[in-house]
């Protein structure tokens, strides 16, 4: 079948009614003039969502839901407390304002507390309507996967997600931000009838546009054939090309071990032996740059932190090196640096993640490969040592041995016991980085671009007879 996108006119797509730069100005005003805190921090999110999930070949449920809140912050000297509220009244912005000034004055007090941010300088914002597809459109989608499954008598389920929303934060010292967003996400699962057989695909995309369901059912269909009836192989220590997703999979687990304070501490890999964090040092093969740029997050201004700090582009490994950790403002002063401008969180704050690439192509990989393992993606990831930023989880939706150059035939699943810092100083190849969801929960990434990576010895500890 050939890849298609989405092609649906305009008129199809309706408006989202999300709050405009001007509104949740309005509303922040409103509630910054009730509160009697000596500072005060208004947070505003306002979003829409639009689902449809199908099973068994069919449709079975589609939603759209939206909802704005507010969060109002109180501080009195070094205590805070906030109180939410979805009712944008003035009355009720009012009592919401009233009752975190009160409950500020009985916490106890936080001696890291940062004071509020002035004004502060944003890029304007990108032109981009923001809309939502209706279900007739994504039943369409869906359709695509459910009729190709269906002419190979196999079974398909998936999920379509469309998310938009605009998020502003204010504060009590003139600083007022504001951002509006849009993701897409369809994924797809397609099993063989018996249940030995499972082939997943992804689309992910910033408008419903964006994504290739043409695509989607193409690569689960020909994975769920082509996985039916799998043989184990002994676990151990393989060569293994990892399909994009299983690379963001992996990759992304970087992001919790990037927080300076944690690395100057000793408390995270980044801790140097002996006392201090590895900045300059080099910590993976030197084809690896990792980097966060707001241009690349479905965003119209870059974004911001949760302090009104705007986004910058930040290169945290280069070349093998790390370049930059995440000083958050408090640990920032105690050290004497700026503030890494990239969000909290590590650098997933800065909603977007990109791994630069190679050329290699996946299958310029199999054929170099004498005898591996073709991994479409990994699941249920737990962390084993946050020292080494060791991790364990599954294979899934479709498992492969390579022998002589050529995929021969699949493999039970296995669990393994890895470390991305550890594959990456095992690279053999990369290939081009596209856009990929590589998390567990579908929708709460943001932009993510990772290639596909052959490497030496990845570590699969046990088999697993889950599908």
């Amino acid at each position: 079948m050939s890849s298609s996108r989405m092609s649906a006119p305009r008129s199809l797509f309706a408006p989202v009614n999300v709050l405009s730069r001007a509104e949740a100005q309005e509303i922040a005003q409103r509630a910054l003039r009730h509160s009697p805190a000596e500072e005060t921090r208004v947070t505003i999110n306002s979003t829409a969502r639009a689902d449809t999930r199908f099973a068994l070949n069919q449709v079975t449920t589609s939603g759209e839901n939206q909802d704005t809140q507010v969060t109002i912050t109180a501080t009195v000297g070094n205590r805070s407390a906030s109180v939410n509220t979805n009712r944008l009244d003035e009355a009720s912005l009012a009592a919401a304002a009233k009752q975190a000034h009160e409950i500020a004055q009985l916490v106890p007090p936080n001696p890291e507390r940062m004071p509020e941010l002035g004004a502060q300088t944003y890029p304007p914002l990108r032109e981009r309507a923001l809309s939502m597809p209706s279900p007739a459109e994504r039943a369409a989608a869906a359709k695509i996967v459910t009729e190709l499954a269906r002419a190979n008598n196999l079974v398909a389920t998936g999920f379509i997600e469309c998310r938009a929303g605009a998020s502003a934060l204010a504060n009590s010292k003139g600083l007022f931000a504001y951002d509006a967003t849009s993701t897409v996400t369809m994924t797809a699962t397609v099993r063989s009838p018996d249940g030995t057989g499972s082939g997943w695909a992804c689309s992910d995309g910033s408008t419903f546009a964006d994504l290739d369901p043409a695509a989607v059912a193409a690569t689960a269909v020909q994975k769920a054939r082509d996985s039916r009836s799998p043989v184990a192989i002994e676990p151990g220590r393989y060569t293994t090309i990892l399909e994009p997703t299983a690379v963001g999979n992996l990759v992304q687990l970087i992001t919790g071990a990037m927080q300076a304070r944690a690395a100057d501490e000793g408390r995270s890999f980044f801790s140097k032996p002996g006392g201090g964090n590895k900045l300059g040092l080099k910590v993976v093969d030197d084809r690896v740059t990792l980097l966060t740029d707001p241009a690349d997050a479905p965003s119209m201004t870059g974004g911001f932190d949760g302090d009104g700090v705007p986004l910058e582009k930040v290169v945290w490994i280069e070349n093998g090196v790390v370049k930059n950790l995440n000083y958050d403002r408090y640990w920032a002063q105690q050290k004497n640096v700026a503030p890494t401008r990239a969000g909290g969180g590590g650098f997933g704050g800065a909603r977007s993640l990109r791994m630069l690439g190679g050329t290699s192509s996946i299958a310029d990989m199999v054929k170099s490969t004498a005898r591996g393992v073709l991994v479409t993606r990994f699941w249920y990831i737990r962390s084993v040592d946050p020292r080494t930023i060791l991790y364990t989880g599954l294979t899934r939706d479709g498992t492969f041995l390579i022998e002589n150059g050529k995929v021969t035939r699949p493999i039970k699943n296995f669990r393994f016991n890895e470390s991305p810092i550890f594959f990456l100083n095992n690279l053999e190849a990369l290939g081009p980085s596209v856009r990929i969801n590589a998390s567990e929960n579908l929708g709460a990434g943001g932009a993510v671009y990772m290639p596909p990576l052959k490497v030496r010895d990845f570590t699969f500890s046990s088999l697993s007879d889950a599908v």
